[in-house]
């Protein structure tokens, strides 16, 4: 008999195999599904659906960049052990280079059905948790850190500099890497102050407020004691301001500055992307 795409479908929907396997298993059944559903079974093909409902809280970033285009990506898995095999590294590898070779925006068919073939291998839930993509211009360079051999925190940064003939120093580029490392470090909630929500700078301010009214100050004191403090909540949550991760006496700005003057042209940290496994995304 023929075998229809809405037949691929059903038994695709009932074992979570992948499309291919199912046209073949049923094709070998001669359309009966219950014969096809066990010969997915037998093949392991069925093991994803078994699977898909096991939580996945442990995984691996991964990163992965092309011409201007830098992405940053979590695979989720349900252990720690599985984050670390090398099966499931390879997918993670190849599943971030095909998202920015075929330009996705959301995990497609293909994609699922990699990842389904890998847990029909490994045995174990997975899922492509997110991804997100970091542009540079051509006047600047990216460096990217993954942390550790467990690869639970990973980070990609663009640094430009106004001569891209800087770019190609190696003082350079050992601050690029530095300042991914630093962001995985200290996993910073913005670039600058200039980048921070202003609602969220009001109601930071509103708060100090609060808290130095308390003191009872005159109101010209407590203006100060409100600038201290937000001056002070910057350096905490905003990348150009935190104490540079090499030498945290100084802010990653002054280091730039410093690198800057040393190049002879002005260096500039455009933009970052910093994941963690699990993270609220």
């Amino acid at each position: 008999m023929a075998i229809t795409a809405a037949d691929v479908k059903k038994l695709r929907d009932k074992t979570g195999a992948g499309m291919m396997d199912c046209k073949n298993a049923l094709t070998e059944a001669e359309g009966d599904f219950a014969k096809a559903e066990r010969i997915l079974k037998e093949l392991g093909k069925a093991a994803a659906a078994k699977r898909s409902g096991r939580a996945t809280n442990e995984g691996r970033i991964f990163t992965h960049t092309s011409g201007n285009t830098g992405l940053v990506m979590e695979l989720a898995c349900e252990t720690d052990f599985v984050a670390r095999n090398e099966t499931f590294v390879a997918l993670g590898e190849t599943l971030a280079r095909e998202i920015l070779e075929r330009n996705l925006t959301e995990a497609d068919e293909t994609l699922e059905n990699r990842i389904k073939e890998a847990i029909s291998t490994i045995k174990e839930n997975m899922s492509l948790r997110r991804f997100s993509r970091i542009e540079k211009k051509d006047n600047e360079i990216f460096a990217s850190y993954i942390h550790g051999d467990s690869g639970r925190l990973g980070c990609i940064v663009a640094l430009g500099a106004e001569d891209p003939a800087a770019l190609e120093r190696q003082d350079v580029k050992d601050f690029a890497f530095d300042c991914a490392l630093h962001a995985v470090a200290f996993r910073p909630s913005y670039l600058s102050e200039e980048s921070v929500d202003p609602a969220y700078l009001t109601e930071q301010k509103e708060i100090f407020m609060t808290q130095a009214r308390n003191m009872d100050k005159p109101e010209k004191v407590l203006q100060g004691i409100v600038q201290g403090k937000l001056k002070k909540h910057m350096a905490e949550i905003c990348f150009l301001d935190q104490g540079f991760v090499k030498d945290e006496k100084k802010s990653v700005a002054a280091v730039a500055q410093e690198l800057s003057k040393a190049a002879g042209t002005a260096l500039s940290l455009s933009g970052y992307v910093v994941y963690a496994v699990g993270e609220e995304a």
